[in-house]
């Protein structure tokens, strides 16, 4: 029996988020499994958070999930569970809302996905730093995009203002943070809601319980 047609999740994610980074090494496998489309949608979680009016990371942590040491093993954890590799930034010399115009412009370029898995890569996996402009010009020509065209559609104002537009239509769907998947009507966040965002598209959203996909 065969899936139904394609349907399309929206993935807002942060590319600063080592648990955006996690969810993007499943996503050829969902798309494999259940013949999804998936739309990357790159803003800075920080704006995210103050179009909400609320930043959990703000002050003391309201609880031990938002521990930095704790939410550094937990990745650990998942990327050993996931069989991806995973390196803790040790010299964090990025600016996350830069790296979200960045990944915007090469949406305008058409190259957002392989540019964002790069980026990723450089982040979490390679250890790269600075991630400047000049950093991420180099990683766009790794991924086939021009650089003085990479560099054009950075500085454009359309591109910082599709970015705003990005943040606002996140705050209207109810978004609270990264990674969030959106299906529909339904909201998904997390990277440990994939499972259940896997379920939905195989099952429909308010099917019962069944066994657990492998």
């Amino acid at each position: 029996m065969g899936l139904s047609p394609p349907r399309t999740i929206v993935f807002f994610y942060g590319i600063g988020s080592r648990y955006s980074y996690l969810a993007s090494t499943q996503l050829e496998r969902l798309t494999a499994v259940t013949g999804c489309r998936i739309c990357w949608r790159p803003l800075y979680s920080g704006d995210l958070f103050a179009a909400r009016g609320r930043d959990p990371f703000e002050g003391q942590p309201a609880s031990g999930q938002y521990d930095w040491a704790y939410r550094r093993r937990d990745a650990e954890r998942w990327a050993t569970y996931y069989g991806v590799p995973y390196r803790e930034p040790e010299d964090v010399r990025f600016d996350p809302r830069r790296l979200a115009l960045a990944c915007t412009a090469a949406a305008a370029l058409g190259a957002v996905e392989p540019f964002s898995r790069r980026l990723f890569r450089a982040l979490f996996v390679d250890g790269l730093s600075p991630l400047d402009d000049a950093a991420c010009a180099g990683l766009a020509r790794e991924v086939g995009l021009d650089q003085d065209a990479f560099h054009r559609a950075l500085a454009q104002p359309e591109t910082a203002a599709r970015l705003a537009a990005t943040v606002e239509e996140a705050a209207a769907r109810g978004l609270f943070g990264v990674p969030s998947f959106v299906l529909g009507d339904e909201v998904y966040f997390g990277n440990d809601r994939l499972p259940l965002l896997r379920h939905a598209l195989l099952h429909g959203p308010t099917a019962g319980p069944a066994a657990l996909d492998q």
